[in-house]
């Protein structure tokens, strides 16, 4: 899954790497190291420019709330728990099957983090009760240093209790698509650390390479089978893992040193 990632890229790096055509300055935020659920994050989006002459998309960066909202949702308050969609049924699940057709989108980020508990404690019990267990967390990010394209979907959801008017009468809500970890040999591993991504987690962000990224955000391509294609997984061997400070855990610390490689587990070795 992912429940956490960084994002420290500036919009106008972004404009470059993505080819952006419209973003707004005033719009820009402070590079997020621990992004959590319901955070305002950058999304990579083709679609028209509201009230233009010209109805063609245009590539724009715009900055979503994580956590999807489907646009017949009563209440907003289902959107924390709908951060991830899964690659293997996104196509036909209620929440996502419309926006997968028209709503797509790519929510850069450096990368993202998982916990890993540690072996010795998955199953240690304290005088007949069960202890919970430390984890570790892990950083994972391209190996080259190149952006983590996740492949996302976004949706609008209206507000009836507020006025048109309002500023907060429309929400516009996004969920990062997940798919199985590889198994293959990591990138670059730790000596004594994970040797794959299913190691960390079953499950990570669907990693889009940038041959893949005209294809999944242009809004024209609606034809279901066609868009299930650019679901597969990456090439193996593209990304590394490894061992940061337990600080990230709280979602209350941010900053650049949350990144930092640690030598070894703090909790010990894992592996």
């Amino acid at each position: 899954m992912c429940g956490r990632y960084a994002s420290s890229r500036r919009p106008e790096d972004l404009a470059g790497i993505f080819e952006i055509e419209k973003w707004e300055p005033e719009e820009a935020y402070e590079p997020d190291f621990n992004v959590a659920p319901t955070k305002e994050v950058y999304a990579v989006m083709d679609r028209p420019v509201k009230d233009a002459e010209d109805p063609r998309p245009v590539r724009q960066l715009r900055k979503l709330k994580w956590g999807l909202v489907p646009s017949w949702a009563k209440t907003p308050e289902g959107g924390a728990r709908m951060i991830n969609a899964r690659a293997e049924t996104v196509h036909e699940k209620p929440s996502y099957r419309r926006a997968f057709t028209t709503r797509r989108c790519i929510i850069p980020a450096d990368g993202y983090y998982e916990w890993v508990t540690a072996a010795a404690e998955r199953d240690l019990e304290v005088e007949g009760k069960k202890k919970r267990p430390r984890k570790q967390p892990y950083f994972v990010t391209p190996a080259d240093g190149s952006v983590f394209a996740m492949a996302g979907l976004y949706e609008f959801w209206r507000d009836r209790t507020l006025p048109d008017e309002h500023p907060l009468a429309w929400w516009v809500t996004c969920s990062v698509i997940t798919t199985e970890a590889e198994t293959g040999p990591l990138g670059v591993a730790p000596a004594d650390g994970p040797r794959s991504l299913a190691d960390i987690h079953p499950r990570m962000p669907l990693m889009l390479t940038p041959d893949r990224w005209d294809a999944w955000l242009d809004p024209a391509r609606t034809d279901v089978e066609d868009l299930r294609t650019l679901l597969a997984p990456p090439p193996g061997g593209l990304m590394r893992a490894y061992p940061v400070s337990t600080a990230v855990s709280n979602v209350r610390n941010n900053g650049p040193e949350l990144l930092k490689e640690l030598e070894a587990p703090e909790e010990g070795t894992l592996f």
